[in-house]
């Protein structure tokens, strides 16, 4: 496809929201067409099953459940809207893939990151992006600016132990090591503009 198929990722309160809308608006404006999208999400059936996800009444909610929600809203969202994109030869932006799952599902929750790899290369058709962003800041200082930030909602797995967001820092650091041709990591910690420089830099390599 000719489009340019970029993501995010990061633990809970990384900033990836933050900086995925300045980075369209900055490319917006140098002419480039830009799809912002997220996951779980992006088109209605996938904002459906993103509701089930981070209801917090779910707390019982199996893993392999999880997992498999997570993989069905995927598949929506990617045949529904990011691939139309990229068809259109657009550059798109989404805000967790299929890193999330491997590091949520297969590492913090124990599914095993080969398995939750493999379920999610069938949902996907092995469509992977050609620059991932890892947002790397240490998990207490995501969470707290998840419960500072009062008009962001508090979903499930914010309400994980700080036991379960390590093991998620601890995963993503795995895989940017297995995958270091395609991810890049970025210092998270700075403030806004020097995230926001960071990540331009990085995106700029692959356009």
């Amino acid at each position: 496809m000719p489009g340019v198929f970029i993501t995010f990722e990061g633990g809970e309160g990384s900033g990836k929201t933050t900086i995925a809308a300045l980075i369209k608006e900055a490319l917006d404006k140098e002419g480039y067409q830009v799809t912002l999208t997220r996951e779980p999400g992006g088109v209605e059936i996938a904002e459906k099953i993103r509701d089930i996800i981070h209801d917090v009444k779910y707390t019982n909610m199996d893993r392999k459940t999880e997992a498999l929600l997570y993989a069905a809203s995927r598949r929506q969202h990617l045949v529904e809207k990011v691939i139309p994109a990229l068809e259109r030869n657009e550059i798109v932006i989404c805000d967790r893939f299929v890193d999330s799952s491997m590091v949520y599902q297969g590492i913090a929750r124990g599914i095993g990151i080969k398995e939750v790899y493999e379920m999610n290369l069938f949902a996907t058709e092995n469509i992977l992006p050609k620059r991932t962003i890892f947002f790397d800041i240490k998990p207490e200082e995501g969470l707290k600016r998840v419960y500072a930030n009062k008009d962001r909602e508090i979903n499930r797995l914010d309400l994980e132990t700080i036991e379960f967001h390590q093991k998620v820092y601890d995963g993503y650091l795995s895989i940017c090591d297995e995958f270091k041709d395609r991810i890049v990591k970025i210092d998270a910690s700075l403030d806004i503009d020097g995230v926001f420089q960071q990540v331009l830099e990085k995106i700029r390599e692959v356009l």
